[in-house]
């Protein structure tokens, strides 16, 4: 996750909202916001060793969200107090050059001697941005929050792995494996196109054969904007 395009259209967010409390309803738990929210799942709840999965990376999905929009501010703020980190190095009879990197330099200036000084003024210029940046990064926490985001990210991708190997004995447990593709694939792809109506589809057959909710009202008609 880490890097992707979290950006999603409000009906994708709405039907992954209502798919979740399907989910919870079909295990046969109370449909709350917070358990919703959060993952919670009461302790006398059947262990269907995929929905324990399930409410793991729903869990950790968040967190990982939660974080990858702190990185955001965080990186906002840092564009705010750190000046450039690049330089201009003039290249005799090639013009100006910007450079961003001691490997981007490598590649420009190499070993010439007649570039020595440049290169030597580039280094440290290089040098004092990145100190600077560093700086800053540390004072408002950057680099704790991008540990704990790529963590967050790393924990979804294991728990996305494991769902594809735990064999669910519940409906609910299909379905949750669903969600977690589906949490997955839309925040990337467009959430009409390929596959995920075909997925959806599937999703739908598990409603429609799932039990009533304890109120008498249908999953899938609980779950229609899914």
């Amino acid at each position: 996750m880490a890097d992707s395009d979290h950006n999603m259209t409000l009906p994708c967010v709405t039907r992954r909202v209502a798919f979740v409390s399907t989910i919870l309803a079909l295990a046969g738990w109370p449909f709350q916001a917070r358990a919703l929210a959060y993952g919670a799942v009461p302790k006398d709840t059947a262990t269907d060793p995929a929905v324990l999965l399930w409410q793991n990376f729903k869990a950790v999905q968040l967190k990982g969200e939660l974080l990858y929009r702190r990185m955001q501010e965080l990186e906002i703020e840092l564009a705010e107090r750190v000046d450039f980190l690049g330089t201009v190095v003039s290249i005799p009879g090639g013009g100006d050059v910007l450079v961003c990197s001691k490997e981007g330099l490598d590649r420009i200036v190499g070993d010439r001697a007649d570039m020595a000084d440049l290169r030597a003024k580039a280094e440290s210029e290089l040098n004092a941005g990145q100190a600077q940046f560093d700086a800053a990064a540390s004072e408002i926490g950057y680099f704790t929050a991008l540990k704990a985001e790529q963590e967050a990210f790393a924990q979804v991708s294991f728990l996305l792995d494991a769902l594809s190997t735990t064999p669910a004995v519940s409906v609910a447990g299909v379905a949750g494996k669903l969600d977690a593709v589906m949490c997955e694939g839309e925040a990337r792809d467009d959430c009409l196109a390929f596959p995920w109506p075909q997925i959806r589809a599937a999703r739908d057959d598990l409603l429609r054969i799932g039990p009533k909710m304890p109120n008498g009202e249908s999953f899938r008609e609980f779950g229609r904007h899914c």
